[in-house]
């Protein structure tokens, strides 16, 4: 069970750190349209579908990482008051009545709309430029996909906590800079013995 939680967080992970890069890829874009429009003054058509698009995949393909690291909103102003095996019991039930049902029709929604795009070859509407897009509605899948099999891993984990109650966490792998800081302040007092 603990390799079947660790292969879904390490998967998610994975495609959340590389489409993370799309806001690089989205920065330059951005610069470089604002730089045409003032300085040239010729901006180009395709800028506003590249961020369109580029904040679009990123948002899908980042939700199954935000998922496994329990990054999601929440209202937990009294489920964190349980026991960790009361609060499994109750995300057990709601993935299984709430959350693989919405991923599965994703899925087929998702797979429905990419093949009719596909079909006819669909481009923006949004600019001149006629940029095609047939091929980022397959992100829908894509997405759909990696959130079944984190949701998998989450039905695992809280297996798991039912079982044992306590959590497995994902690995730690991004830290907030304030973290960081009183982390390094901390050494600093401590002589680096934290």
């Amino acid at each position: 069970m603990v390799g079947i939680i660790r292969f879904a967080d390490d998967l998610s992970a994975w495609f959340g750190k590389a489409f993370a890069w799309l806001i690089v890829l989205m920065a330059f874009g951005t610069g470089w349209s604002v730089f045409s429009r003032y300085v040239l003054n010729h901006p180009p058509a395709w800028s506003l579908d590249v961020s369109f698009i580029g904040y679009g995949a990123l948002f899908m393909m980042g939700g199954a990482y935000t998922l496994s690291r329990g990054g999601h909103v929440r209202g937990d102003f009294i489920y964190r008051l349980w026991q960790p095996r009361t609060q499994a019991k109750v995300d057990l039930f709601l993935y299984i009545i709430f959350f693989f049902p919405g991923v599965t029709a994703l899925i087929f929604s998702g797979w429905k709309y990419a093949s009719k795009s596909w079909g006819y070859g669909e481009v923006s509407i949004n600019s001149p430029a006629g940029v095609p897009i047939y091929q980022f509605k397959m992100v829908m899948v894509a997405a759909g996909v990696l959130l079944f099999i984190q949701g998998i891993g989450q039905i695992c984990r809280c297996l798991h906590c039912i079982r044992h109650n306590y959590w497995i966490t994902a690995h730690e792998d991004v830290f907030e800079t304030e973290e960081l800081l009183m982390k390094k302040a901390a050494e600093a007092e401590t002589g680096g013995h934290v």
